[in-house]
């Protein structure tokens, strides 16, 4: 059973860091190194956005609205991803996921980020 186990969430003022890690387990190494992983962000009331993607060749793409300030990264021994987030921003509450593409429906509880202002 495919699973991801987000963290490293919290409570940080406005132009504060972050750095969130998700967990998969049930993956194969081969599967995991050979596929893209996603985080997403669900602010209050609002749908689930895709913000960064990693590819297996460490290529990453970013939504517009956290380019330059977030960075995805993967460790595919630990077959984690990660998501550092710089300069934060009030309206960046909200619950942060991670995917593994693969397999779409597996999502797992999310970590909270709450940015005060």
């Amino acid at each position: 059973q495919v699973r991801m186990v987000e963290s490293g969430g919290g409570l940080v003022e406005a132009g504060g860091s972050l750095k969130l890690s998700c967990k998969t387990s049930g993956i194969i190494w081969s599967a995991f190194s050979g596929n893209s992983m996603a985080w997403y962000r669900q602010a209050p009331g609002k749908q689930r956005e895709l913000i960064a993607t990693i590819e297996s060749s460490g290529g990453t793409n970013y939504a517009d609205s956290v380019k330059g300030r977030f960075a995805i990264s993967r460790d595919n021994a630990k077959r984690t991803v990660y998501l550092q987030l710089n300069a934060l921003k009030p309206e960046e509450t909200g619950l942060y996921y991670c995917q593994y593409p693969s397999y779409p429906n597996a999502w797992g509880q999310g970590t909270q980020v709450t940015v005060s202002s």
